[in-house]
Parts: structure tokens; C-alpha cells; sequence
């Protein structure tokens, strides 16, 4: 198993350059690959442009592009030029994002996400394959056929052949197609005992695609807050926010992705009395009715035995890349919580 880095998206201030500064002690430690994120302000491509120019060896990906901001075109043009100016370092998630970001922010109707998804991802192939992309589907015609337009081939040649495509999949049908088309998954609130369940999906996808493959190949990315301490329930709260966030306001009542997913692993409850609390704008109460036991089955929490104990148990679940989000205050302290896990990982001895 090999360790990621979220460093999420530019808030303001200065806090580019603690990105950059925790990017860079990730990758003297051999972390694999750093992740940005984008939602509705900072964009991710233009985030990992700039680590990409001072950094060397580890991967720069996206978790994710969002699929509604940019034609398949456009994003095949800005994973072949950051793939040429990394020198083969890029990793292209891309996701959906959800009704409210959707139709809200980028004015694109959230409909039948999945064969938008699997029509966007055959286009972007093709494009890096630099074949003259010509497309008939549901949501994307190449060329349009009632005008000027004709098929056209990417001028800029990537580094690699195939430049690797992950999908953010939460509910079984996406986790299906991630296996089916993609080359990773992106996972969110991933819990090792869980874990299981939604490799199925993911497995049922790859034998649509190639019988024989299995997971061979397949980049499983677990996302976990990390925060190191002695005290499990003080470690615990810097997470509530987020968990709170996710299970809570992360969408509307009718579509919540990652509420259900948190049904999905057991917590029906909680999971209701946390978004109701969230949507009546009780965001402090909401934070508090996460069970800690929740935040602590998707994070790792505690000393360096106590992490080192939880790595195996996402190794042993299948996970091949564990992307770690320091919940720290300062960067400082992030830096010091990576040293820590790099240390767990060695402790283990299951790093790759």
C-alpha cells in the first residue's frame, strides 16, 4: 500500500504556500501522490500546475475535476498539457459533483449522471489516445452535425500512452462503472470493514470490462482524515465538521450521497438526526450527534502503534493508496502528522 496526500483546494491567505511547503515534506517522505480538490471557488488544474513546477517526483492528481465545469474536450486539453509539464506525474479523477454544484454553479442539468459519466470518460480517451475524436450519445455529439464543425485530434501529445482515470464513486451503480471504465476509485468515508462491500461493486464492473483482470491494476484510494494524539475522542473532534458536512449538508434531504452511504454502512439514526440537524442550520448540534465511533471507523486516529495498526487493516481490505487529509491547524503540525504515518507505515511493513 502506498500513501497519498489530500491537500483539498485554496482558501485564501497564504495557505498556497503551506500547500506547497506539506506537498514537499510528502514527497521527501515518498508519499505517492498529492490530490486537490475543487468545489466552487479554487480550481484544481490551476492548483496542480503550480506543485507540479516545484516538485519532482510525486504525483500530482485531481480528486476531481468536476464533470458539468468542462467539456470532455477541454479536460482531455488540461490533462494532456499538466501530464507534459509534470513529466508523466498526472492523475485525472474526475466526479459528477452533486445537483446543487451542478445546476447551481455551472447551470448543467444533474441528469442520468452515469451515462454522462461513461460517455465524458470514452471521449476523453479517446482524445489522449490522439485519435480524431468523432462522438454520438445522449449528452455529447463530436462534431455537431448541422454545422461547421468537423472531428478533430488533439495537438499536444501527453507523456504517457494512457494517462490513468480515476472516478469519485459513492453509491454501487457509480462504484460499478468505476470498475468498469476507470483505471482507480476515489473513495470518501472509506471504513476497512466496509471496504469489502464496495470492492464487489467495483469487482462486478471490471468483469463487464475484462473478465480476467480482478483488481490487478486497479488503484484503490481510500480518503481518511488523520489526526495523531493520545486522546481518541479529542482526536476525533477536529473531524466533526467534516463527517457533519458530508452526512448532513452535502447535498438535499431527497439526494444526499454520502448520507446514504453512512445508511448503507449502519448508521440509519445518526445518519437522519445529523442531516436534520444540518439542514435546520444546527451545525453544532449536527457535529455533535456524530457518533464517534463513525469518525473514528473512517479516520485514523491515535499514536503511531494505533495507526500503524489501522494501515493493515485498510491494506488487508484492499486499499493500494491511502490518501491521508491532516486535520491540523498549522502546518507545522501537518508536516509532523505525515512523519508520523510514514513511520506507521514502516512500523507496519506493508508499504509498497
Amino acid at each position: 500500500m502506498r500513501l497519498g496526500l489530500n491537500i483539498g483546494f485554496v482558501l485564501g491567505g497564504d495557505d498556497h504556500l503551506d500547500h506547497l511547503r506539506v506537498v514537499r515534506e510528502a514527497e521527501a517522505l515518498g508519499f505517492s501522490v498529492t490530490w486537490a480538490a475543487e468545489a466552487y471557488g479554487s480550481d484544481a488544474a490551476t492548483l496542480l500546475s503550480w506543485i507540479a513546477a516545484q516538485t519532482s517526483t510525486i504525483d500530482v492528481g485531481a480528486a476531481v475535476f468536476q464533470i458539468p465545469a468542462r467539456t470532455p474536450a477541454m479536460t482531455a486539453m488540461t490533462a494532456a498539457t499538466l501530464d507534459k509539464l509534470s513529466n508523466g506525474r498526472f492523475r485525472l479523477g474526475l466526479g459528477v459533483s452533486g445537483p446543487q454544484v451542478s445546476e447551481g454553479w455551472h447551470g448543467v442539468r444533474f441528469s442520468q449522471p452515469l451515462l454522462r459519466t461513461r460517455e465524458y470518460v470514452a471521449i476523453v480517451n479517446s482524445a489522449l489516445r490522439r485519435e480524431t475524436v468523432a462522438f454520438e450519445g445522449s449528452h455529447f455529439t463530436l462534431p455537431l452535425p448541422d454545422g461547421p464543425g468537423k472531428a478533430l485530434k488533439l495537438t499536444i501529445r501527453p507523456v504517457r500512452d494512457h494517462v490513468p482515470v480515476y472516478l469519485a464513486a459513492v453509491g454501487p451503480k457509480n462504484l460499478e462503472l468505476a470498475g468498469e471504465i476507470a483505471d482507480g476509485w476515489l473513495g470518501i468515508l472509506n471504513e476497512p470493514s466496509y471496504l469489502g462491500e464496495q470492492l464487489k461493486h467495483i469487482r462486478a464492473g471490471r468483469q463487464v470490462r475484462q473478465p480476467e483482470l480482478g483488481l490487478e491494476g486497479f488503484d484503490v484510494v481510500a480518503s481518511v482524515p488523520t489526526v495523531v494524539g493520545d486522546d481518541i475522542a479529542d482526536c476525533a473532534d477536529p473531524v466533526r465538521g467534516y463527517t457533519a458536512l458530508y452526512i448532513g449538508g452535502m447535498g438535499s434531504r431527497e439526494k444526499n450521497f454520502y448520507n446514504a452511504l453512512a445508511v448503507r454502512m449502519g448508521y440509519a439514526d445518526a445518519a437522519k438526526e445529523v442531516q436534520d440537524l444540518y439542514l435546520a442550520k444546527k451545525h453544532r448540534e449536527a457535529m455533535a450527534a456524530v457518533p464517534q465511533d463513525f469518525i473514528d471507523s473512517v479516520s485514523l486516529l491515535g499514536g503511531k502503534e494505533r495507526i500503524a495498526d489501522k494501515l493493515t487493516a485498510y491494506a488487508e481490505a484492499g486499499t493500494t493508496t491511502l490518501a491521508i487529509t491532516p486535520f491540523e491547524p498549522t502546518v507545522e503540525k501537518r508536516i509532523d502528522t505525515l512523519r508520523v504515518v510514514a513511520e506507521a507505515l514502516e512500523l507496519a511493513g506493508i508499504g509498497d
